[in-house]
Order: structure tokens, then sequence, then C-alpha cells
């Protein structure tokens, strides 16, 4: 079974004999048989054929991704079954029928550097944690900047491609399991409280936490709508008048968004990979609080370019993102 990236196309493939007339793909998904469609092959064709059907967007549609306080990986289980036959739109008898395709989907992506259908983890080897590698140490390692006295969790696939979450304490600063070792490096940001945790589903389809250490500013952006009203009123007995408590510029459709924007905080130059892939992702939530109380909220990243920094170049590292709500300040959920 192949782990999949479904925001790249995915392509499948069958080699239809000669004399095959059509070819039909059915997908099924997480056990139920989601699509079923059909290529017609030209009449003339006396010599194989190859024939492609992208299965990506189509399975995509079916993960259904949400905020998972266990940090294990949404994914969808794909069967892809090719058949080719000597009759258009899947009519007459079966000339060729390889085995049945399966592979895991996940809600994860390659670059173009990566080629066609991608695969997670990305040429590494199992097992692994399902965040970037911290390329500058020899050899390759996991590093993650944490405050102190937090625990969390790191997205995983073991050896055998099962997907789990490790778990780390308030006081660990290393953590190892099946073998491989994940750094995690502490920080103070008592000035500014605990820092802010910023969740995302990273480029290998993991939630992935992401802390700014330093200030947070909020903004909210207000939004209406106005007509202008007729306020006079015509009493019997005297002339036109008006009261001048109603105002005649009315508004209407009030609405609010609310900004959040964090400061990073020194980070080391291998980091600026996290910080792509969190202006790559379609998933983003916000840890903050509300009335007191901590909570999980969906945010969209507002900031759309980002001058990555190098040591060499800039020598100290932060970087200023804002973040927008995914949903309007007042309650308009129907």
């Amino acid at each position: 079974m192949a782990n999949i990236a479904l925001r790249n196309p995915q392509f499948k493939f069958i080699v239809a004999s000669a004399g095959a007339r059509s070819v039909v793909c059915t997908v099924t998904i997480d056990g139920t048989l989601r699509y079923t469609l059909t290529k017609n092959l030209p009449l003339s064709l006396v010599a194989t054929q190859t024939v492609n059907f992208d299965i990506a967007e189509l399975a995509r549609d079916y993960i259904e991704i949400t905020y998972q306080s266990n940090y294990v990986p949404q994914t969808v289980d794909i069967e892809t079954n090719l058949k080719s036959y000597n009759a258009i739109n899947g009519g007459g008898t079966v000339i060729d029928e390889p085995a049945t395709i399966t592979d895991k989907g996940f809600e994860a992506y390659g670059t173009f550097e990566e080629e066609v259908n991608p695969t997670v983890p990305f040429g590494r080897s199992l097992p692994t944690y399902l965040i970037p590698i911290n390329e500058t140490t020899t050899p390759d390692t996991f590093t993650i900047l944490v405050p102190n006295n937090t625990a969390g969790k790191i997205p995983k696939i073991n050896a055998s491609n099962v997907l789990a979450a490790t778990s780390f304490t308030a006081s660990d600063t290393s953590v190892t399991t099946d073998g491989v070792v994940c750094n995690i490096k502490r920080i103070d940001c008592t000035k500014y409280g605990e820092g802010n945790r910023i969740i995302y589903i990273n480029k290998y389809g993991a939630q992935q936490d992401l802390w700014f250490f330093l200030k947070e500013t909020k903004n909210l952006a207000r939004t209406n709508e106005g007509y202008k009203s007729n306020t006079i009123t015509y009493p019997n007995g005297s002339s036109a008048t008006y009261n001048v408590q109603n105002a005649p510029n009315k508004v209407f459709n009030t609405q609010a968004k609310q900004t959040h924007t964090l400061s990073s905080g020194y980070y080391p130059e291998f980091a600026n990979q996290q910080f792509e892939e969190l202006l790559l992702s379609e998933y983003v939530w916000l840890s903050t609080l509300r009335k007191g109380s901590g909570i999980i909220i969906p945010v969209k990243v507002k900031t759309s370019t980002v001058a990555f920094k190098t040591s060499v170049n800039d020598r100290l590292i932060e970087y200023t993102i804002e973040f927008e709500e995914a949903f309007d300040y007042i309650n308009n959920i129907r």
C-alpha cells in the first residue's frame, strides 16, 4: 500500500491490449464504491496503449480534515481497479484486468522537484516523524522548538506503515520512538505569556505545532452597508417635521473579522521549511484564550508573501505572520 499525496495528481494506468475498445476505472474509498470512470479507445488501435486516470481530486473529496487532539493524521483508504474491454463504454468482455491498486490517501503534497505521483514520507525510510527534517545536522535529525513547561505530540509513521503520534512531557528535551530521535529545544517566552500555538496540516498531511514566542497584536476590521431613510413626519394640524435623534443615514448588515498578528521570535535557519509549509497549508488553527478558557479556532494565513531569512544574510531569523479568523465575529451560523 502506497501513501499517496492527494494535493498532487495521482495517475493510475493500465496497458490495454490490442483490440481493447474501452477502459473502466472504479475508485472505492473507505470500502464504498464512489466513482466509475470510462474512456473509449480509438477504433484503429492495433497495438497496446497506456491509459491513465487521475484519482487525486476524487479521493481528496472524502478526506474530512478537522482538528485532532491526538495528532494522528486523517487519511482515506483507496482501491483503484482498472479493466479493458473489447467494446465501447465498458461493454463486451474483459481483455485486461491487472491487480487492484490499494493506497492510503493523505492531505499532503510534493513539490515540482519531487516529480510525479509523490508519496509520503517523500523518500524517507520508515519509521519516521511526519515533520520536516533538520538538515543542518549530520546525519539529519528532527528538532522542534517548544516553550518551557509545555507538553505536546509529534505525528509519526512506524515501520509497519501505521500512523500514530508520540507524546512528550513538559520537561522532555528529546523523545525517541522506534529508534528515531526528535530533539526538543525549550524557549523561555514568559515576557509574553506562554506564547501562541499555531497548528497546521503540513506537507506530510499531518498536524504540526509552530510556536510564536513573542508579541501578539489583535485587530478588528468592521464592514457594513447603509441606506438613506426618509425620517420626515406629517402630523395633523402642523408643518412637516423630523426627530433629530432619528438618523436618516441607516446602517445594516454590520459584521467584523478579527486578525492576529504574531511574531515568531528567533528561529534557527532549518525552521524555514516549517514556515513555508504553514503558508502552503489549507488547514490552520490557533490555540487561544476566550473568557479565560483555552479554545482551538480555525484561522486563515492572511500573509501571502514571506522573504525567507538566512543566518548569513540576516543573522537573526524572525517572522511576523498575520492570521485572520476563519469565521465572522458576529455569529451568523444558521
